[in-house]
């Protein structure tokens, strides 16, 4: 995968190999780097992650801390 962006700088876009020497052959495309998109493109929607909890997805700071099998099975044990 190449990480794409138009002359004009107004669209960047991840594309095949194959896909990306077609578009900077065949001009107006240019080469970048991923950080480029990851700033522009994928983490557009930060507003979707950093909601209140109980909207949006959730992530570890919403999720319940949960004892393993063996910290169970320990305090099984240990309450005989």
């Amino acid at each position: 995968m190449k990480t794409m962006i138009s002359m004009d700088k107004k669209h960047i876009k991840r594309v095949t190999d194959e896909k990306a020497s077609e578009l900077y052959h065949g001009g107006g495309w240019n080469y970048t780097h991923k950080s480029v998109w990851k700033e522009e493109v994928r983490d557009v929607d930060n507003g979707v992650h950093k909601s209140p909890v109980g909207a949006g997805f959730a992530h570890k700071d919403t999720k319940s801390n949960k004892m393993s099998k063996s910290t169970k099975r320990h305090m099984r044990k240990t309450n005989k």
